[in-house]
């Protein structure tokens, strides 16, 4: 890979999933911050999410898990376990934003905000339930990206510092 060592290119790797923090930090502040979320929060709040993601999942498919198995032990395991249980969490938490998303879709409430339509009053029956899932899968994606993260900087510290 362009003559790069692997310190050199763990190197990368960790400053990119470093740099993914402060976009998901950041993100998430826009919507706590936004009331309403119109389609222009909704939209710049995606933009930062998926940036974050876009550092921390292309690194993993295009250099973490190629190597994965020849690495297979001890921390390397930990670490692939707490990134498997993120990402899990993750697609937790997205089964709740479709359904949130696609109601206030279909009410026009990101464009047209009516202050008397309730969330938890549309799209479903179920739309706390939707929002409960929603707020877990967020928290526990976090939680596990902030562990595998230790893990991760502990393995590279090992690996290439000491």
């Amino acid at each position: 890979m362009l003559g790069l060592t692997d310190a050199a290119i763990a190197t990368a790797v960790a400053a990119s999933v470093t740099l993914s923090f402060p976009c998901f930090l950041y993100g998430a502040w826009i919507v706590i911050d936004n009331d309403p979320v119109t389609w222009s929060v909704l939209t710049r709040h995606l933009a930062y999410i998926l940036t974050g993601l876009a550092l921390t999942t292309v690194p993993l498919v295009g250099w973490m898990l190629p190597r994965l198995f020849d690495q297979l032990g001890g921390l390397a395991v930990v670490h692939a376990f707490l990134g498997l249980q993120a990402y899990a969490m993750l697609a937790f938490a997205f089964t709740g934003i479709v359904r949130i998303f696609r109601a206030k879709h279909e009410y026009d409430l990101y464009h047209d905000y009516d202050a008397e339509v309730l969330l938890d009053e549309i799209g479903s029956e179920n739309m706390q339930f939707w929002r409960r899932r929603l707020r877990i899968g967020v928290f526990g994606y976090v939680l596990f990206w902030l562990l595998a993260y230790v893990v991760g900087v502990a393995r590279y510290a090992i690996l290439y510092l000491v």
